[in-house]
């Protein structure tokens, strides 16, 4: 199994509290995350870090400056205790043919829908990836994004922490590789709780978030 998965386009720490995390993970790695910007009526905004090629990590966190949404904030980030890896994005080449072909083979990652993040600079950015609703519970099994014609957010020259390795557990190993394997990517499994982790090299040494 690859220490990195296939398309892997980033990973999602998410945190209830952004500014503690982004100066936790400066304090731990020696490289501060760059702001990104907000994400306008969910209430969360967020900090990059590149990982290496056209992949980076994305801490999440609530908005102070937005009132309280609507919904639930992606991916549950206001109901966290602490920061903890949520999930990951692949990006295949073709997003229907990539749907569609998962589909037959007996996982469905739900259909695409828009998203939107405004940066500091005030550009907006805007892409589509597959419905949250259909998530695999565990957060294991990565959605789909099609950044379309806005720049990769790796374009924008992040500070980098190159990735060595992300790995998972989960009391049904097989269970995830299904749609792992539907998907055309994969993941280091091993049995135990659910719990998501992943490695990258830094000025301080490797240094493991989970």
């Amino acid at each position: 199994m690859n220490a990195v998965p296939p398309l892997l386009d980033h990973l999602v720490l998410g945190t209830p509290d952004l500014a503690a995390t982004v100066a936790d993970f400066a304090r731990r790695t020696g490289v501060t995350p760059a702001p990104g910007g907000a994400h306008l009526g969910l209430g969360t905004r967020n900090h990059l870090v590149g990982l290496g090629g056209r992949t980076y990590l994305e801490i999440l966190g609530p908005d102070p400056e937005q009132p309280e949404p609507a919904g639930p904030r992606p991916f549950g980030v206001g109901r966290l205790t602490g920061p903890r890896a949520l999930t990951w994005a692949i990006s295949p080449p073709d997003l229907e043919t990539a749907i569609t072909a998962a589909r037959a083979r007996g996982y469905d990652p739900g259909p695409p829908h828009p998203m939107s993040r405004r940066t500091p600079d005030g550009t907006v950015l805007r892409w589509r990836l597959t419905d949250g609703g259909h998530a695999h519970p565990s957060g294991l099994v990565p959605f789909l994004i099609d950044w379309g014609g806005s720049p990769h957010p790796t374009a924008s020259g992040l500070p980098v922490t190159p990735l060595l390795e992300i790995t998972a557990t989960v009391p049904d190993p097989d269970e995830v590789r299904r749609p792992l394997a539907a998907l055309r990517t994969g993941l280091t499994l091993a049995a135990g709780p659910v719990a998501l982790s992943f490695t990258v090299d830094t000025p301080n040494g490797p240094v493991t978030f989970g």
